[in-house]
C-alpha cells in the first residue's frame, strides 16, 4: 500500500483564532477546536503563538524546512485580534518556541510554594497577570511558560515513548516536556483559548497532576473580559486554579483558599460553560 504524501507546502493562517480574542462579532469567529483537529494530520506543524517574535521564529523555520529543505510539511498558525505590548525575545528561546514550550518569565520571589503557569496565544497575558496576583497577594512563586504548540509536544512525546518501547535494553529517553521540568517538578496549570482536550493529550508527561483550563462549550458573543470570565480562563481563574492545586496537594491552608475565592470573586454557583 502506498503512502499518502502532503500535496503541497504552505502556511495556513487561522485569523482571529480562539474563543475569546475577537470581541463583538458573534460566534462565527469563535474557533475552539482547530488545534484539536490538527493533531490528526502527521505532516502539519501547528502553532499558537502569543508574541511577534514567536511568529517570526516559526515562519523562518517553516520557510527553511518547506522551501529550502523541500520537506513535505504544512504550517498552521493561529493569530489574534488583540492589541498588547510585544516584548523582546528571551535569550535562547528559539529552540523552545519550535519544540512547543519555553520559560518566558522566571518567578521574582525566592520563598514560598511554587507553581508553573502555562499560557498560549491570547491567554498567555492572562497567565502573566495571574502570576502577579499569586506573587503579590498570596506569596506563591510562579514561573510563566509559553506553550506555542501542544501538537509539537504531543508528537515528540509519542516518538520518545515509541523509541523507549522498541529499545527497552537502552537507557530510556526523556520527552521534551520532562527535560524542561527536570529538577523543578512543581505543580502545573495550563490555560489556553481552545478546548481542554488539547493540553490533556500531553498531561501524563508533566510533573504531578496538570490542571487544565480551556474554552469548552458553545461560546457566546461578548467582550474579551466577559468571555474569559465566562470560560474561566482569565487571570483570576488561573490564579485560583493554582491556589486550589496547592491546596489539594497540602501546600496551602484551606482558610487561605477560601479567602482567595472571595477576593478573586470566584462564583461556585456559576453554571458550567462546557454545558452551554
Amino acid at each position: 500500500m502506498g503512502r499518502s504524501r502532503c500535496p503541497c507546502t504552505r502556511f495556513l493562517i487561522g485569523g482571529t483564532a480562539g474563543r475569546t480574542t475577537l470581541a463583538g462579532e458573534g460566534l462565527q469567529h469563535q474557533d475552539g477546536h482547530s488545534h484539536l483537529a490538527a493533531l490528526s494530520i502527521p505532516s502539519l506543524r501547528a502553532y499558537d503563538p502569543a508574541f511577534a517574535y514567536e511568529l517570526a521564529v516559526i515562519m523562518k523555520e517553516g520557510i527553511r524546512r518547506m522551501f529550502i529543505e523541500q520537506e513535505d510539511l504544512m504550517y498552521y498558525l493561529t493569530v489574534l485580534n488583540e492589541k498588547y505590548t510585544m516584548p523582546q525575545m528571551p535569550e535562547n528561546a528559539e529552540e523552545g518556541i519550535l519544540k512547543g514550550l519555553y520559560k518566558f518569565r522566571k518567578t521574582r520571589k525566592r520563598k514560598g510554594p511554587k507553581v508553573h503557569l502555562l499560557g498560549s496565544g491570547a491567554i498567555l497575558n492572562e497567565a502573566l497577570h495571574a502570576a502577579d496576583i499569586l506573587e503579590k497577594k498570596y506569596g506563591v512563586r510562579a514561573d510563566v511558560w509559553s506553550v506555542t504548540s501542544y501538537k509539537a509536544l504531543y508528537d515528540d512525546a509519542r516518538e520518545i515513548e515509541r523509541w523507549n518501547r522498541l529499545n527497552a535494553e537502552e537507557k530510556p529517553r526523556q520527552t521534551y516536556i520532562q527535560e524542561c521540568f527536570e529538577g523543578d517538578e512543581e505543580l502545573c496549570i495550563a490555560a489556553h483559548d481552545y478546548v481542554k482536550a488539547i493540553p490533556m493529550t500531553v498531561c501524563r508527561w508533566f510533573p504531578g497532576i496538570l490542571t487544565v483550563l480551556g474554552t469548552d462549550g458553545f461560546g457566546r458573543s461578548d467582550n474579551r473580559r466577559a468571555l474569559r470570565d465566562y470560560f474561566e480562563v482569565d487571570d483570576r481563574h488561573i490564579a485560583y486554579a493554582a491556589l486550589h492545586s496547592l491546596f489539594i496537594h497540602k501546600k496551602l491552608k484551606k482558610e487561605v483558599l477560601a479567602q482567595a475565592a472571595r477576593q478573586l470573586k470566584i462564583n461556585s454557583e456559576k453554571s458550567n460553560p462546557s454545558n452551554h
